[in-house]
């Protein structure tokens, strides 16, 4: 066979192929089978634009879900031993205890010491009166006392550190806190009862960067709850001159106070404090109307971020003492958990209303 025999067989090949396909496609039937075939096509297509980006949404919303609980995470891992101390930001010694005091010894300084400390503790926070916020009114200057609270709100019911401390560094935070200065105020949203005072669950701003979350009960703090107290550009003693960076307390409360089992926490600017310098980190007891009674516990950082752990005894503010050294002028309140001769010295005037004293307003008899 040549190739022009091939050729023409090929065409009467083609000429068969294409006879049988139009009359497939031009039978009576298919038609109206070849519409809903194409209809079908059209609708699946639709589904897929309008569901794929729902679709994508869905992903991101999710991937954005697991990104928070990630930094929560987080956040509850950094401050787990940071269960809210604050000692009262005088600086603190190290001295080396040759022998320990006897007991006698021990609680003839304590019985002096207490005489020496009457006093009644009221909240600092007395007297002041709640400015309830709702919903933001559409009159309101953006970025109003409302616009802060209801945006605030989530992050400390979550009780997410990270993002609070973000919060409370931006501009519109601290000029919040400033204008109550010297107003006897603070803002309030959350549950109240039947007289429009707080009570349940719920979050106040107040004056000095301070806030508090929690538990309330006719318009006092109390059940459980978290204070905070932010060192936003201040350096001065109750921060120990800048060393400390903010200041938390986290457990229970009555009458407006720590009263209960609670820890106290300061973050510390370790670049601040001095090669053989040691400063309180954590203290973990029991409180009385915001001072310290009972068994506490504190944890000491230095420049190095070394951790150093310590026990104190404490009767309504007063120290038991380790070591008296009233010819210096100073006394042994904590002592070293692993070495029972290295103790933390206060000066001996200020064993008294220990505690945490920027919630106090100590009235002296």
């Amino acid at each position: 066979m040549n190739l022009m025999e091939r050729n023409h067989h090929t065409d009467e090949s083609s000429e068969q192929e294409h006879g049988i396909l139009y009359e497939f496609i031009h039978k009576p039937y298919m038609t109206p089978v070849l519409l809903g075939v194409i209809a079908v096509l059209l609708i699946c297509i639709v589904v897929l634009l309008v569901f794929m980006p729902n679709g994508r949404r869905s992903v991101q919303a999710g991937t954005d879900s697991d990104l928070q609980q990630k930094i929560a995470d987080y956040a509850n891992e950094q401050k787990q031993n940071d269960y809210v101390s604050g000692l009262t930001g005088e600086t603190i010694s190290i001295e080396l205890v040759k022998e320990e005091n006897t007991e006698s010894e021990r609680q003839d300084a304590d019985t002096e010491y207490s005489s020496e400390s009457e006093y009644e503790s009221v909240a600092a926070d007395t007297g002041k009166t709640a400015v309830v916020i709702d919903e933001e009114d559409e009159t309101d200057v953006y970025y109003g006392k409302e616009y802060i609270l209801n945006e605030a709100f989530p992050y400390f019911a979550e009780n997410r550190h990270d993002a609070i401390w973000d919060l409370a560094h931006l501009k519109r935070y601290v000029k919040l806190s400033e204008e109550l200065k010297d107003t006897n105020q603070y803002y309030y949203k959350g549950e109240v009862n039947s007289n429009g005072k707080p009570d349940g669950k719920g979050l106040a701003i107040y004056e000095d960067n301070s806030y508090y979350y929690g538990d309330w009960s006719n318009g006092v703090r109390s059940g459980g709850g978290t204070w905070f107290r932010f060192y936003i550009n201040e350096k001065s003693e109750r921060n120990a001159m800048g060393k400390y960076t903010s200041h938390i307390y986290v457990g229970e409360w009555a009458d407006d106070l720590p009263n209960g089992q609670g820890a106290e926490h300061f973050d510390v600017d370790n670049s601040k404090l001095e090669g053989g310098e040691r400063i309180i980190q954590n203290v973990v007891g029991s409180f009385t109307d915001g001072l310290y009674d009972g068994e506490m516990f504190a944890n000491t950082v230095d420049y190095k971020e070394s951790v150093q752990e310590w026990d104190g005894i404490v009767t309504n503010g007063v120290f038991s003492l380790w070591r008296d050294m009233s010819a210096i002028g100073e006394c042994s309140v904590w002592r070293n958990k692993d070495d029972h001769n290295l103790c933390l010295d206060i000066d001996k005037s200020e064993n008294k209303n220990q505690g945490i004293r920027e919630l106090l307003k100590i009235n002296p008899n």
